[in-house]
């Protein structure tokens, strides 16, 4: 499907990574079968630090990297079928998912070799956990809203502000943050932002929990008090960390987690309304078979664009939308 600029072609998959996806499945299996993990609702949203590393030592984090930073220099596709088979089987890859999904292309974008060295090989080893630093109190999804201030100072820059709903920030080892580094101009609301690195364990910084309903603990407010961050630790240019998170979302929505997030539901309902639903069930389960099933077409696809170094963001917003 192509209109214009905007392209969806469908993408036939190569058969040497159906043996691929065969060798996570048994690794899966054999997981599971050892009491590795279990599955549940929570899926592939769980934390495990020591599942991650597992991971990691099979050369299925940063996969597609360059062999000197600890990626195996694999294809967009072969991450992508690892990726799916691990969502799809409800492992417990949360840990480094977002270091693998977005940071690290980010770094390997922007960043420099210093930050590439220091966080890239940790990241592939399944050692090294990014949480994002994006909402504030007042401001969700619209980042030329953001307050939180970074002031130049010598050899670095001061941080102060607050973070909220940043998911497990308790257990990850640096953030990529957003801080205003200039005053917003009325002409280009979305100029004046920055990204840095921040390692969570630097003195003024103060993580409160948010907990949920269940009383459970993934979301956080992240509170920096005059928080001391090097020059080293700016990712990108200062003031372009709007046009850099442009590109970082496009792996963010695209991936095969935006339509396998209703998969272990829909593995559920199938085994709860059994092998013969009525004919009111089998309708209503077809159609939702169908939405995830041109979802998985569509994601592939983008896959298939990463492959081939474009940058989907429109195709990946729609993705995002429609999953």
């Amino acid at each position: 499907m192509e209109l214009g600029s905007f392209s969806l072609d469908g993408l036939a998959l190569p058969a040497h990574l159906e043996e691929v996806r065969a060798e996570v499945r048994a690794f899966l299996a054999a997981e599971r079968s050892s009491g590795g993990y279990r599955r549940d609702a929570a899926g592939w949203d769980r934390y495990d630090e020591a599942f991650s590393r597992k991971v990691g030592a099979r050369g299925w984090i940063g996969m597609t990297w360059p062999k000197r930073y600890g990626g195996r220099e694999a294809s967009a596709l072969e991450r992508y079928v690892v990726s799916e088979e691990l969502i799809a089987a409800g492992a417990p890859v949360r840990a480094h998912w977002l270091a693998d999904r977005q940071f690290g292309p980010l770094l390997l974008n922007v960043g420099t070799e210093a930050q590439k060295r220091t966080y890239l090989p940790r990241i592939a080893a399944g050692e090294c956990y990014v949480c994002v630093g994006m909402s504030e109190p007042d401001s969700g999804s619209d980042l030329a809203s953001i307050r939180t201030r970074a002031d130049k100072v010598e050899g670095g820059w001061r941080i102060n502000g607050r973070k909220v709903w940043t998911s497990y920030a308790h257990r990850a080892h640096v953030m990529n943050l957003f801080a205003r580094t200039a005053p917003r101009s009325e002409e280009n609301r979305h100029a004046g932002v920055t990204q840095f690195i921040v390692d969570l364990k630097s003195p003024g910084i103060a993580i409160r929990p948010i907990y949920n309903l269940a009383s459970e603990h993934d979301f956080n407010e992240v509170v920096f008090d005059d928080v001391f961050i090097p020059d080293g630790n700016v990712i990108g240019s200062v003031g372009g960390g709007w046009s850099q998170i442009s590109a970082e979302l496009a792996h963010e929505r695209s991936g095969p987690e935006r339509y396998l997030n209703a998969y272990g539901c829909l593995v559920h309902l199938l085994d709860r309304v059994g092998a013969a639903p009525g004919e009111r069930d089998a309708e209503k389960i077809g159609r939702l078979v169908a939405h995830l099933w041109t979802l998985r077409q569509m994601s592939f696809a983008i896959a298939g664009m990463l492959e081939r170094g474009r940058v989907p963001a429109v195709e990946a917003a729609l993705v995002k939308d429609l999953g």
